[in-house]
C-alpha cells in the first residue's frame, strides 16, 4: 500500500470511529450536560458537515502526539552524520524517508528550504525504507553518513532515483564514496540496526508511509509541505541537543 492509500485508509477509519463517537458517547455527554437532544446533535453536525473531517484531523494529531510522547527520545537521537542542515542547531525536525517515495523527493525541496532560511534547524534523516527496492538505497545512505558525504548522497540518489542496485552505485560513485568501505558498512550490523530502529520508531508513532515527521510533540504523515512544517516547527521552538 503507497503512503497516500495508507493516509486516505487511515482517514476513512478515523472519521468513522469519530461519527460514532459523536453520535453515541459525545451524544450522550452534550444532553447530560447542557440538556440538548440527541436529535439537535444529529441536526448541527448534518448542517456543519465541515466540523468532522477538521475534528479527524485533530483527533489524528492528537493520537499520534501521544503515541509520539511513548515512543520516548529516540526519535530525536540521529544515526552519526544523517542530518541536514545545521548538526548543532537548536530547532529540530524528524523525517522519514524512502528513496523510491515521490512525496519523499517532493518533499527534499521543502526541507532545504526550511534549512536555507533558518540556520538553527537541524533536520534527522530516518531511513524508512518501506517501498520495494528502496532497502538498499538506505543502507548506502547510512554508509555516506559514516564517511560525512550523507547531504551529497541523499540528493544525489533522489535525483538519479528510482533506487536500484545500479542507481545506487551510481549516486555513490557520483559523490565520491570509498566504495570498498561503503559497501561493507552497508550490510554492517550497525545499519542493519538502525533500519531495524527506525521502523520499530515509526511503527510504535503509527506511521504508515512516508514522507513523515516529527518536531517538538508533533508528528505528522504524509507531504506536508513547506508552510505547514515551518508552522510546525516554530510553534515546537528551541529543543535540546540529542
Amino acid at each position: 500500500m503507497t503512503d497516500q492509500q495508507s493516509q486516505s485508509s487511515f482517514r476513512s477509519a478515523i472519521l468513522t470511529a469519530l461519527t460514532a463517537l459523536i453520535f453515541g458517547f459525545l451524544g450522550a455527554a452534550i444532553w447530560s450536560l447542557s440538556g440538548l437532544a440527541d436529535n439537535r446533535t444529529r441536526t448541527f453536525l448534518i448542517q456543519n458537515p465541515d466540523i468532522l473531517p477538521a475534528m479527524a484531523t485533530a483527533l489524528q494529531t492528537q493520537e499520534a502526539s501521544k503515541r509520539l510522547a511513548q515512543a520516548g527520545g529516540a526519535v530525536f537521537e540521529p544515526f552519526e552524520g544523517a542530518v541536514l542542515g545545521n548538526p548543532l542547531g537548536s530547532k529540530t525536525l524528524v523525517e522519514f524517508t524512502d528513496y523510491n517515495c515521490p512525496y519523499c523527493e517532493a518533499s527534499l525541496r521543502d526541507v532545504m528550504s526550511l534549512v536555507e532560511d533558518d540556520p538553527e534547524l537541524r533536520v534527522i534523516v530516518r531511513e524508512y525504507p518501506i517501498f520495494q527496492g528502496s532497502d538498499v538505497a538506505s543502507r548506502m545512505a547510512l554508509a555516506a553518513a559514516l564517511q560525512g558525504k550523507y547531504e551529497a548522497f541523499h540528493k544525489a540518489m533522489f535525483a538519479l532515483g528510482p533506487a536500484t542496485p545500479q542507481s545506487v552505485e551510481k549516486a555513490a560513485i557520483a559523490v565520491g564514496l570509498d566504495m570498498e568501505r561503503a559497501k561493507a558498512d552497508a550490510v554492517s550490523d550497525r545499519v542493519t540496526a538502525e533500519l531495524a530502529k527506525n521502523t520499530a520508531i515509526a511503527r510504535q508513532i503509527g506511521f504508515g508511509g512516508t514522507p513523515a515527521w516529527v518536531t517538538g510533540d508533533t508528528a505528522i504523515e504524509g507531504a506536508a509541505g513547506v508552510e505547514r512544517l515551518r508552522d510546525a516547527i516554530a510553534n515546537a521552538g528551541p529543543q535540546a541537543e540529542s
